[in-house]
């Protein structure tokens, strides 16, 4: 691949510890360059790219993912991911068997939450393919995705965006193990460590969330990237 493999990182003014561990956990593993970037809903809109109304999503990202290939501006791949996510692995190894006719990869859960209550006192919800926007492989050179627009992100309804009616054939959208997008707390511990932990009922950075699976592993992350700017 010619082009640096472009990862935007969903940004939550409420959580930039999580951006920042998200983002130090994916630069400690990479074997190659790459570039990380945070998905900040405030600069998007000085930019004239994301006009929608405000409204009462969960996070400040939960329509702006849907700009990352617009944004990545290249015809090779791009990945958005939750800040919530903490990589134990080179992410650019989802890329191994990736391929070129599909327009995107997810991981396809099919489950109910198993909490009412998410993260800072949110109420969960369900709805179809859940979480399947939470980490997404873009083929930025698919006919779909070229046609994800701003103007398309900006007024196409939430179901349209993280239901994947934008992609033209439901054989497009790609699956990836279940490791690449774990759900801490939805999904019984597995033995190997996965290779994308995310904590979406909430992570340590939040005090209520302190004794969730791989807690321990996030902490150390933390402590590492701590360490890192006091140098």
């Amino acid at each position: 691949m010619s082009e640096k493999l472009k990862v935007f990182v969903g940004y939550d003014s409420r959580e930039d510890i999580a951006w920042q561990v998200c983002r130090h956990s994916i630069h400690r593993h990479s074997s190659a360059d790459l570039e990380v970037y945070p998905l900040k809903l405030t600069t998007l809109r000085e930019l004239g790219l994301y006009t929608r109304q405000a409204d009462k999503a969960s996070t400040e990202f939960s329509l702006t993912r849907f700009l990352t290939p617009y944004l990545g501006a290249h015809d090779g791949w791009s990945i958005f991911v939750d800040c919530d996510f903490l990589f134990t692995v080179d992410v650019r190894s989802v890329l191994q068997n990736a391929n070129r006719e599909k327009a995107v990869y997810v991981v396809q859960h099919d489950y109910t939450p198993a909490n009412a209550i998410k993260m800072d006192g949110q109420a969960q919800t369900t709805y179809p393919r859940k979480n399947w926007s939470s980490f997404i492989l873009f083929n930025n050179a698919h006919p779909d995705v070229k046609a994800l627009t701003p103007e398309v992100v900006n007024t196409a309804s939430p179901a349209h965006l993280h239901r994947f009616n934008w992609v033209s054939d439901d054989d497009l959208i790609g699956a990836l193990p279940l490791e690449w997008n774990f759900l801490e707390g939805e999904y019984p511990k597995p033995d190997r460590i996965p290779s994308a932990i995310h904590y979406t009922n909430g992570g340590p950075w939040f005090d209520d969330w302190q004794n969730v699976e791989f807690a321990d592993l996030w902490r150390s992350e933390r402590d590492m990237y701590l360490n890192s700017v006091k140098a």
